[in-house]
């Protein structure tokens, strides 16, 4: 049998141990009495079992069960560290640089100035790097009646919900990573059973509720499910990261030809002036000729100017991302008090990427809703239930209903939480009206809930799914009390009548089925399936007896998906004793195949779901949660597009599109796409698209021509925008067809066209396709926002995922980028932080780049008064504290810190945040400003300080054109004028900016004095040799007159030529407009009046708060 365990192994030496533990179980305890005692104890077990060994060994041997969930320990962390760290383009570029420093013939700096900021980013990204033995088990038995057992599974996939599982042996599947799923078969005395995910205990699970229980080991180490789930982070990576790649790419090309210019400077000059001076300054050994000399000094250079790559740029980048995404983590604002979750930054790698984004794609249920459950209303038999009444005969709201509220007391087991208005659903049940028994009873029994009852008549429902615990509440209330069940049998207590149903097979519910079936036989011995499941499914499977029936439901639910209820139908079937026997041979071999298991059962279900006669339909609530509406129409007014993915009925969907505001009663039209073949699809969109009748090819959201190329056959058609607000509806179904070859550029089309898109009836990979499908063609950013598993394909697809810790574990949570509680926080998230973390980046990086040429260039200048001989300007430890202390900490200042508006008018004036869309603040062209500037800064900090030392005295008469005074004019100047620069950007100062900014330069002075002191200089003269530099230069007037011009011609005389250059347009003139309008006649007393003040608050009430 392909990939499945066929051998035998011995499992000698097994030790059945106690462990914390609850369980739901399938065998009986008593099944197991061949193997174990009824009390646990610990004792040496042999037995010969058909067992999965994932070595195929026999005997005693097994694998072992050590496992490391740690990258790093105590011996392995240097090496192991050093070695990912080099893996970076730009820290290997300084090691081979270190390397070439050590070479006498071409270095001109020592090497400490390349070796100490090395290792201090090293060493900062190291302490980063450096800031759990289980097994899979198959449960056995349990201390509880019929082994019954809990487990939570919360580190698995966060579901804190405790779910149920069975007792059972082995034989079965090789090891994967599919936590839901598991396929043996137990062999003994010559009877075959049949396992499944429900008997096996995961590694991390946590049992409860359960004194002791026996289990037999079934993956270890790396073989259990935990661990070959535990691969590789895939690594999203941001725009700002693609660019900053590009440049540094740039910049390199651009100092190779730089080196090269110098290089053949060198050669020139050697060949016409150098020769001149070979009598007292002779060529080395092993230069032989002015060519070998010029390829020396490329070398040299190349050392000298390295700094044009900044080596501190990616570890300061992290820093950066690592104290933003802390903001985030901090952020009360952000905390959901009723569940005590904070908001959380799980990746500290996109938080500007937050900044930029377009287009958001989010889940409905739990994400949009509440995702709590209320049973609401219900169709029996044709005959709807749950709206109120009153005397007048008018329909009144359930909100205004509170006297119409049933009393459920006569109901000993009743959930007192259950609220209804519907009296006569009451009196239904109450005459005995056998639909609604039956109706009720189908609920009661097709579920998986379990039930615990501590106290004696208070029963808490522990139910995988909020529907489910829903329904069976309900149906509790209403006198079908499910009480307890055990593998074998279901316990309902009918209108005060405890019957037991005997449990004869569960038909599963998953994605694709989109229902769920029991089978049980009745005290009076009658086989009965009872089904629940989506109303398309529901549908096709029915008698055609029902339907007259089914249509007159159908309208009943689609009355409730207008009121934005999720709906359910619900159906039974009796068969036949000898039908169900033979069905049961079929569903017994399919259960114990290991291959394409799940397929097989799916055809056995098909044949016994079938025929089947509709009870009715349920209809449950779920509320919008808080601040949705608002946070839409605050993210659109922010030009970001936002699409629903549902896997919710059609009408549903759409009622809550305009209940959020993704859909607007004045919209020109709302499409629906209900197509089912791709030409149809096809038809459907082009014929929106033509209503749409785009009246610009200007201020559109258009598709990305670049990515487009691909596809020009295809793609054809120019950017559109309409002419009106639009909003595009699209199932399941059709949206198979419209993800088909070139389909799907249509679909896109219309859809990026539309103010909302609402797609329904969707599966999980459909969500992740539309995602892609964006993600393809669109050159924006993407986010996915979601609460449930179904919704971890999506998260992961986009740019950037957010999971909501909803009702339906934390799985979601637990893949995504960015978690919080409620979807009112996204626009805190991207408005606020998203915004603050982009705009706080670009100026970082605008200022990185600027610094580091302006201090590289000046090498470049000099060049040419020094025969291109790699002469060095500055001092060889201002060269090296340069980046590492001079202008680190400006520029973590502005950073961190700095904000253009605080976050209330974040929030108030959402058009803010259109610059990030746009990648306005840094791209390209901003690059090639940060190097012209550069440029033009070098030539100010070399030229000037020359001129102002050439000839020049002091006031004693001595001279200070030496090579000293004019390095440390130089770099005193550098440091004022990037000082400037940095001031100049910051638009939010605190203590602790103004703390980093002005404090660097007293460090820098502190620094200068200790440096070129005449001790240090005397004790190490080979490291220290400006003796009395300072103290010298900075005492004359007209070295600090040159650092004032030198600082207003570089920074502020380049601000201005800048503004000169690229005017913004301000309000006055927007003011002298208004005042030429109210002169029109009747528009003054308007303006008097102070309307116009009042409809500003009405439009921005923070305004009025601020």
């Amino acid at each position: 049998m392909e990939n499945v365990y066929n051998k035998k192994a011995w499992i000698s030496e097994f030790f059945c141990t106690r462990i914390n533990l609850s369980f739901h179980s399938i065998f009986p305890q008593t099944f197991l009495s061949p193997f174990i005692d009824s009390a646990p104890k610990e004792v040496p077990w042999r037995a010969t079992l058909p067992f999965l060994n994932s070595l195929g060994l026999t005997g005693p041997q097994g694998k072992n069960n050590t496992i490391k969930t740690s990258k790093y320990n105590a011996f392995n962390f240097l090496p192991l560290n050093l070695f990912e760290q080099f893996q970076r383009l730009a820290n290997a570029y300084f090691l081979i640089l270190l390397f070439l420093q050590l070479i006498p013939q071409i270095s001109s700096l020592p090497w400490y100035t390349t070796v100490i900021p090395l290792v201090v980013v090293l060493s900062i990204t190291g302490v980063k790097d450096a800031i759990d033995d289980m097994a899979d088990m198959l449960l056995l038995s349990s201390s509880e009646p019929y082994s019954l057992a809990y487990v939570e599974t919360a580190d698995l996939d966060g579901a804190k919900i405790l779910l149920h599982f069975s007792a059972g042996e082995v034989s079965c599947e090789l090891p994967n990573n599919k936590l839901h799923r598991f396929t043996g078969i137990l062999s003994y005395k010559g009877k075959d059973y049949f396992l499944d995910h429900d008997k096996l205990l995961l590694r991390g699970c946590v049992i409860r509720n359960t004194d002791w229980c026996y289990g037999l080991v079934i993956y270890t180490g790396p073989d259990t499910k935990l661990m070959q789930n535990s691969g590789k982070y895939t690594f999203k990576q941001t725009h700002v990261d693609r660019l900053m790649n590009i440049l540094v790419l740039w910049i390199f090309l651009f100092l190779i030809v730089m080196c090269l210019m110098l290089a053949i400077g060198h050669g020139i000059w050697e060949n016409k002036i150098g020769y001149y001076f070979q009598i007292f300054l002779p060529w080395e050994n092993y230069v032989s000729s002015s060519f070998v000399s010029s390829l020396f000094i490329f070398w040299s250079y190349f050392i000298v100017l390295n700094t044009m790559v900044p080596i501190s740029l990616y570890v300061s980048v992290e820093l950066i991302r690592l104290g933003n995404s802390y903001y985030i983590n901090w952020d009360q604002k952000m905390f959901y008090a009723p569940k005590n979750t904070p908001a959380q930054a799980r990746t500290t790698t996109l938080n500007e990427e937050l900044g930029q984004v377009k287009y958001v794609f989010s889940d409905k249920t739990g994400t949009l809703t509440q995702n709590i459950m209320i049973f609401h209303k219900c169709s029996i038999n044709g005959t709807l239930y749950g709206d109120v009444i009153d005397k007048t005969g008018e329909k009144v709201a359930v909100s205004e209903v509170s006297e119409y509220k049933i009393d459920f007391a006569y109901n000993k087991l009743a959930d007192p939480k259950f609220s209804f208005y519907d009296k006569t659903l009451v009196e239904a049940v109450t005459k005995g009206d056998p639909w609604v028994h039956l109706f009720f009873l189908s609920l009661s029994l097709c579920h998986t809930v379990m039930s615990e009852e501590k106290v004696e008549g208070e029963l808490v429902y522990q139910a995988q799914s909020p529907d489910e615990g829903a329904l069976v509440t309900a149906a509790r209330n209403f006198g079908f009390v499910f009480r307890s069940r055990t593998s074998e049998t279901i316990t309902v207590v009918e209108m005060g009548e405890t019957r037991v149903y005997q449990l004869l097979a569960i038909l599963d519910f998953n994605n694709v089925r989109k229902r769920m079936s029991v089978i049980v036989r009745t005290p009076e011995n009658r086989v009965m399936l009872f089904c629940k499941g989506a109303d398309t499914i529901i549908c096709e499977l029915l008698h055609p007896a029902c339907i007259s029936l089914c249509d007159v439901t159908l309208e009943h639910l689609d009355d409730f998906a207008s009121e934005g209820l999720r709906t359910l139908m619900v159906a039974y079937r009796e068969l036949d004793n000898k039908f169900f026997r033979t069905w049961s041979v079929k569903h017994g071999e399919a259960c114990l195949s290991l291959d394409n298991r799940e397929k097989k059962l799916s055809i056995v279900y098909e044949e016994v779901e079938k025929d089947l006669m509709l009870l009715g339909a349920t209809a449950i609530e779920d509320k919008l949660q808080d601040g949705v509406p608002e946070t839409v129409m605050t993210l659109s007014k922010a030009k970001i597009k936002i699409w629903v993915l549902t896997g919710d009925k059609q009408e549903t969907a759409v009622n809550i599109a305009y209940s959020c505001n993704i859909f607007e009663d004045e919209m020109d039209e709302v499409f629906t796409v209900k197509g089912k073949d791709s030409e149809t699809v096809r038809q459907e969109l082009r014929k929106a698209r033509s209503k749409m009748k785009p009246d610009s090819l200007l201020d559109s959201d258009p598709v990305n021509i670049f990515l487009a190329k691909k596809h020009k056959a295809l793609f054809t058609m120019p950017e559109e925008v309409p002419n009106g607000s639009y909003g595009l509806v699209i199932n399941g179904y059709s949206l198979a067809h419209a993800l088909e070859g070139d389909v799907e550029l249509e679909l896109l089309r219309v859809a990026c066209m539309c103010k909302g898109v609402i797609c329904c009836r969707m599966t999980p990979l459909q969500k992740a396709q539309v995602v892609e499908l964006v993600k393809r063609y669109k050159k924006v950013v993407t986010l996915a926002i979601g609460d449930g598993a179904n919704d971890v394909s999506m998260i992961k697809a986009a740019h950037i995922g957010v999971g909501i810790s909803g009702q339906e574990g934390m799985q979601a949570m637990l893949n995504s980028d960015f978690a919080f509680s409620q979807f009112y926080y996204l626009q805190r998230l991207i408005l606020v932080h998203g915004r603050w973390s982009y705009n706080r980046m670009c100026k970082f990086l605008s200022y990185f780049f600027y610094k580091n040429f302006a201090f590289t260039l000046v090498h470049f200048w000099y060049a040419f008064f020094n025969g291109f001989s790699a002469q060095t300007v500055y001092d060889n430890w201002f060269i090296t504290c340069y980046n590492l202390i001079y202008t680190s900490l400006p520029v973590l200042g502005m950073s961190l810190f700095d904000q253009d508006v605080n976050d209330t008018w974040s929030l108030c004036f959402p058009e803010l945040y259109e610059p990030g869309q746009l990648n306005l603040y840094f791209n390209k062209k901003e690059f090639m400003k940060c190097l012209i500037h550069g440029i033009y800064s070098s030539l100010v900090l070399f030229f000037i300080p020359m001129g102002a030392v050439y000839n020049s005295e002091r006031s004693d008469g001595k001279e200070i054109s030496d090579y000293q005074s004019f390095s440390l004019i130089v770099q005193t100047s550098l440091i004022w004028v990037v000082t400037t620069q940095i001031a100049l950007k910051i638009t939010y100062w605190t203590v602790i900016s103004h703390f980093f900014i002005w404090g660097s330069l007293g460090i820098y002075f502190c620094l200068l004095f200790l440096l070129y002191s005449d001790g240090l200089c005397q004790m190490f003269p080979n490291v220290f040799q400006f003796p009395g530099v300072a103290r010298n230069t900075l005492n004359q007037p007209q070295m600090w007159l040159s650092i004032v011009l030198i600082v207003v011609l570089s920074s502020l005389a380049f601000a201005l030529c800048m503004n000169t250059l690229s005017p913004v347009r301000r309000r006055p003139g927007l003011r002298r407009s208004a005042y030429a309008f109210s002169h029109q006649h009747g528009f003054g007393a308007l303006i008097t009046s102070g309307k116009t003040v009042n409809q500003l608050l009405l439009f921005f009430p923070c305004v009025h708060a601020i």
